[in-house]
Formats: C-alpha cells, structure tokens, sequence
C-alpha cells in the first residue's frame, strides 16, 4: 500500500507513543521535504524532533515533481497532496479539515490520525480506549466527545 502522510498525523502519533503503528500498519510512508523541514522545526517537541533525527527505515523522503498552488494550504499540505496526486497514493494521511476536502475533491482516499489508530485497533495493534485517552491529553484539535462517540459506534465505554 503506497501511503504519503502530512505532518499532523506523524506529530500527534510520536507525542502519544504510537508513531510505529504506522509501519507496522503500512510497512512505508512517504512524505515531501517540506513535511520533513516542518518535523525538525524548532518550535516541534523534542520527541517528534528527535523521532525525526533517528531515521526510521519505513519513513521515506520524496519530493513531488510539482507542488499545485491551492490557497489557504501550508507547505506541508500542499505538498503531501501533490505528491499523493502524482504517486496515486492509495491512502494520504492528513488531519486538516480544508486539507482534506482539497485531497477528497482530487479523488485521493483520506484518512487522519483517528483513522490510523481506529485502523491499529481493528489488527489487535493497540487499545483504542488507552490510545484515545492519550489523544485526549494532547493539544490535538479533536473534541473528547467525538472520540467517546467513536468509541461507543464501535461498542467500546470511553471511560
């Protein structure tokens, strides 16, 4: 499966401790040099800095041939949905809600860090009640509520 990712995802995995779910669930991911450069900022956490600066086999550098100018997009995003685009990726990994429209409307198959871990927890890979729980402490833009409805579609209690 040829998976490209933007930077959200990878951050908010690293910060919760579950970053390798990704290799595990996908065996490689892609992302563009600008996803990369936004990972190494500054003004990331030293985690995700550091997960950046291990390397990690399965997490490829590529860069798109082409970057499409779609306004109100970071480089990042811009970036991985050009490159999903042009690899005809089969999954681009992307939280931003105008992201994911932009990728939905390009016909690219979309799915965000609640997806990934919805994904591991389907293989038996993590426990999603601990997994979201941990989602929860993080200042990820996702309200407690969803997840706890998420949990309950799936016949899990949230707490």
């Amino acid at each position: 499966m040829l998976v490209v990712a933007d930077a959200s995802p990878l951050i908010v995995l690293v910060e919760i401790e579950r970053i390798e779910i990704l290799h595990l669930l996908f065996d490689q991911v892609i992302i563009p040099p600008q996803v990369s450069a936004e990972l190494r900022q500054p003004a990331r956490t030293q985690r995700v800095r550091d997960f950046m600066t291990a390397g990690r086999s399965w997490l490829v550098e590529r860069a798109p041939s082409r970057v499409e100018a779609i306004p109100g997009l970071h480089a990042g995003e811009l970036a991985a949905i050009s490159l999903a685009q042009e690899l005809k990726a089969d999954l681009l990994l992307i939280d931003e809600m105008r992201g994911r429209k932009v990728a939905a409307a390009r016909d690219i198959p979309i799915t965000g860090t609640v997806g990934v871990l919805e994904l591991a927890a389907e293989q038996g890979l993590l426990d999603l009640k601990e997994a979201f729980r941990q989602l929860k402490a993080t200042d990820f833009w996702i309200s407690g509520e969803l997840l706890d409805d998420r949990l309950r579609m799936r016949g899990e209690q949230s707490h």
